[in-house]
């Protein structure tokens, strides 16, 4: 209708309001692909006192579906693959410093944005996190690209027991897939996977609901192999590989869990 829009999200659980891209799925919540509206929202209103008082675990969310922004900007820089921005570009090194940006700040305020959502008021660190998850992140993510963190997401949609799950949670388990599928470095992955256990996101099949047969790994698998994301890494991936990471993706979940569990 070529009217304005304006966009004013109630909590911080995704980077969604500051993208002109809309998901598309089958109604019974299995993912299709992804269209581009005319453009972006005119404005993005965020009020921080309304966002204080949203539900933890959408807050948890947004920054699950932050989290990825940067490790996968790294992918996509490494295989040269097009961002979002029209039909596809190259990254420009502000797109790079923003996605870096959210990561950032997710691991300096993190902890104490929670802290402060939990008890309903704003701090800095709570306006830091706001906008990683919510600006920082689309940004970052339109301007460099998505690759098996959110290729995952969009595989897991291929069972039903994790459409009751938010998108930001599911992406979590893809984080830790891409780690592995990567073959990260041990610094790296003990740095996300101790922050993920610390805030409470999604590590493994188990905690998507999902019984890890490799009936259900398979479908995973396939779903992601089949769509364009996972394709975005800098080197081959097929559906064996990828079964092959879900599998120690749960596995490094588990272990992490454990440990948590321990130095509580």
């Amino acid at each position: 209708m070529n009217m304005p829009l304006i966009i004013v999200p109630s909590s911080a659980s995704t980077d969604a309001p500051v993208s002109e891209i809309a998901v598309i799925y089958t109604p019974d919540g299995e993912y299709i692909g992804s269209r581009k509206v005319k453009k972006n929202a005119d404005l993005v209103l965020v009020d921080s006192e309304i966002i204080a008082k949203s539900p933890r675990r959408l807050f948890i969310a947004g920054m699950g579906d932050a989290l990825a922004t940067w490790l996968e900007a790294q992918s996509v820089d490494g295989s040269d693959s097009p961002n979002y921005i029209g039909a596809g570009y190259r990254r420009s090194k502000a797109g790079m410093a923003i996605a870096r940006a959210s990561w950032d700040i997710l691991f300096a305020d993190g902890l104490n944005a929670l802290a402060a959502l939990e008890l309903g008021v704003v701090t800095e660190a709570l306006e830091n996190v706001i906008e990683a998850n919510t600006l920082l992140s689309g940004l970052g993510f339109l301007n460099t690209g998505l690759a098996t963190a959110h290729g995952i997401h969009s595989g897991l949609t291929a069972l039903p027991e994790p459409h009751k799950y938010l998108h930001g949670e599911k992406v979590a388990f893809g984080i830790v897939c891409q780690l592995v599928l990567e073959n990260s470095d041990a610094s790296v992955v003990d740095k996300v996977m101790n922050f993920m256990a610390a805030i409470g996101l999604p590590m493994t099949l188990a905690d998507l609901g999902v019984e890890a047969t490799p009936e259900k790994i398979t479908a995973i698998a396939e779903k992601t192999a089949n769509g364009p994301l996972v394709h975005q890494e800098p080197f081959f991936v097929d559906s064996e590989r990828v079964y092959a990471a879900i599998l120690a993706a749960d596995a490094l979940g588990k272990k992490y869990k454990a440990k948590a569990a321990t130095n509580k």
